[in-house]
């Protein structure tokens, strides 16, 4: 089971910048086929089904305590598509005055016409997020493999993303996410080492680009939130800690376990999008209904 947390794992920062088309690239990294619903799914899939998991709980306790975090950077790239959609449509419910016109020109048409100016299951093209993303062998060794290489491609697409976008917003929830990554990375790289003796980081790029060349991702690591794997779970997954140790492959200090999630920030309050019909109903009677429904609670 889950325990949600009405929070971001990281602290958006507020702006007042509408800009669709970069809305549209920041989909790569929601939708695409290295993008955070991949690494969710892959690792949430290979915990379901892991065999034997009493026999190699530290690693188990690894990729189902990732694959919650996960579920948390979904939730962060949608809020930030939904930032970066904020206000793209004038406050006009009157369709004869053509309220969208102005969107004409976004990458992602989808945006405004299938839903309420939100985030979708798709990619910076709008193909739909696909299943067949997942790999999940059973074979423990290579599902961690794929998973570095899952890591490492997502952590090429979110480079390309923020060297293409200048959204303050986008800049920010990509540079978390850079960081975020990159501990994943090393913590399925730690976790083979374990395993096999094969230190993956020498084949593959870890990275090439230092996540000190993203001005976003450097303020994070200055604050040391590379070392850190946070523990979603209460009383769970405590084992991780047998693979989590160590220095880190940087060399500036030891990684660390921390029981608990990330301080986080709050989930935005968007605006209605009367041109969209987003929520639907006039906000003053949904604001009346919803009321009703509290004080009858």
């Amino acid at each position: 089971m889950f325990l949600r947390i009405d929070k971001l794992q990281f602290a958006l920062p507020a702006s007042n910048q509408t800009d669709p088309n970069s809305a549209a690239a920041v989909q790569e990294l929601l939708g695409g086929r290295f993008g955070e619903m991949s690494t969710l799914m892959n690792y949430m899939y290979q915990s379901f089904n892991m065999r034997g998991r009493d026999k190699v709980k530290p690693y188990y306790d690894l990729i189902a305590n990732i694959a919650t975090e996960e579920l948390g950077h979904i939730e962060l790239v949608a809020a930030t598509i939904n930032s970066l959609l904020n206000g793209a449509s004038p406050p006009s419910a009157d369709p004869a005055s053509a309220p969208l016109s102005g969107a004409l020109g976004a990458r992602n048409l989808h945006h405004f016409l299938n839903t309420g100016q939100g985030a979708m299951a798709v990619n910076s093209m709008n193909a739909p997020w696909q299943g067949d993303y997942i790999f999940n062998t059973g074979d423990l060794v290579v599902d961690l493999l794929h998973n570095f290489f899952l890591e490492t491609g997502a952590r090429m697409g979110k480079a390309r993303v923020y060297e293409m976008v200048s959204h303050p917003t986008a800049r920010a929830a990509v540079g978390y996410l850079l960081v975020r990554g990159g501990v994943h990375q090393v913590a399925y790289a730690k976790a083979l080492e374990e395993l096999t003796g094969a230190n993956v980081t020498k084949m593959l790029p870890m990275p090439n680009i230092d996540n000190a060349r993203f001005p976003d991702a450097k303020k994070l690591e200055d604050q040391g939130i590379h070392h850190k794997l946070y523990r979603f779970s209460p009383n769970d997954y405590k084992d991780l800690a047998a693979v989590w140790r160590g220095p880190h492959p940087n060399g500036d200090g030891d990684v660390e376990v921390v029981n608990g999630p990330p301080e986080g920030g709050p989930l935005a309050t968007l605006p209605e999008q009367p041109a969209v019909a987003s929520p639907g109903y006039d906000p003053g009677e949904l604001a009346e209904i919803a009321r009703r429904l509290m004080s009858a609670a």
